[in-house]
């Protein structure tokens, strides 16, 4: 059956899980209100296999995501999404085009850093994520760009430039996981709701 609620999924990165501290607290937020139909799946490690789950959940739940949320690799997945659904999108510290700009470095032996689940990410996985790279993007309004420059595993002026027509939040240091994340959800979903951020919280983001 589907929700009538709109559909929010939030997207975790390369050997996360549902149970980060970024999606636990995203989750916790959004329960207050009781008012979304939030999705946190545990996705495959094969990239194939991840994009058909986040495609089914958003035909179960519609056909149109109100938001997707991605993180890292996540937002990578979230970009592709957003540009075939055109919704909108808030991006954590987004992966941008990561076979490209990461080379072999995941290839090889893997492991979950949440379940401990091991696996090998393969060169065929490898190939078909870089099928997924969206550039330029063809919907720069509808996204949400979120970094920190101290970001230790990926370089943010790489999202800087791809997202450059979209809206985005810059914040001195911090790191990949994203410091304070917790104080980036309401933004979120005022972004979700209106597509802008009003002045006075993009004033009161800028900053960790």
């Amino acid at each position: 059956m589907k929700s009538s609620l709109p559909l929010i999924i939030y997207i975790h990165g390369f050997n996360s899980s549902p149970a980060s501290e970024k999606a636990r607290n995203f989750i916790a937020y959004c329960k207050q209100f009781n008012g979304f139909n939030l999705q946190v799946p545990a996705l495959s490690h094969n990239p194939e296999a991840a994009i058909e789950q986040l495609e089914k959940l958003i035909s179960s739940g519609g056909g149109k995501p109100y938001l997707l949320v991605g993180s890292s690799l996540g937002g990578y997945y979230a970009t592709y999404l957003a540009e075939k659904y055109v919704c909108r999108a808030a991006l954590i510290n987004p992966a941008v085009s990561p076979v490209k700009n990461l080379g072999e470095g995941f290839l090889g032996p893997q492991k979950n850093l949440y379940t401990g689940e091991k696996y090998e990410f393969t060169r065929e996985y490898g190939m078909f994520l870089a099928t997924l790279d969206v550039d330029p993007l063809q919907h720069p309004e509808n996204y949400l760009l979120m970094v920190q420059t101290g970001d230790e595993v990926l370089d943010y002026k790489l999202a800087q430039e791809r997202y450059a027509g979209s809206l985005q939040v810059v914040q001195e240091g911090g790191s990949h996981r994203f410091d304070g994340f917790e104080n980036m959800i309401a933004p979120i979903l005022e972004f979700a709701k209106n597509g802008t951020l009003g002045q006075e919280t993009m004033a009161a983001i800028s900053t960790i």
